[in-house]
């Protein structure tokens, strides 16, 4: 089964029509919005001269099939605090709601799909390469 957990940038860049993302969603079984990129993208929407319509086509895109929301969870929590430690042990902040979305990575088991390369500096975390050149998943 393909997992996938899309960053914020990554689901800009769909709504784009970023043909790599596109690729990657449609060869997708589960897609994965983090409670927390929703948020960044609430964020992001208010004030925007198009605040209602990216409302409108984030809704109708968590309404897919394949599209699942992330909720925060216990486990979740417990993840987060082994990332955020390992990343202060190793002198390699990143944002913190990247831990977060990171976090939901890990515990779903999911490939991230990100144009942040931070994602890196996560052991075990599953991300896109985008080297890929047709922009398939690689997992």
């Amino acid at each position: 089964m393909k997992k996938i957990l899309l960053d914020t940038n990554a689901y800009t860049r769909l709504l784009a029509g970023a043909e790599e993302v596109l690729n990657v969603v449609g060869a997708a079984d589960i897609v994965y919005l983090s409670v927390f990129v929703l948020g960044e993208l609430y964020a992001g929407f208010i004030g925007g001269s198009k605040e209602r319509e990216n409302k409108e086509t984030l809704r109708r895109f968590l309404l897919k099939p394949t599209v699942k929301i992330l909720n925060a969870s216990l486990e979740t929590a417990e993840v987060f605090g082994l990332l955020k430690s390992n990343l202060r042990k190793a002198g390699a902040p990143i944002p913190i709601n990247d831990v977060w979305i990171a976090s939901h990575g890990v515990e779903t088991g999911s490939t991230v799909i990100s144009y942040d390369k931070h994602f890196t500096k996560i052991a075990g975390l599953r991300l896109w390469d985008r080297a890929d050149e047709e922009g398939k998943l690689a997992i």
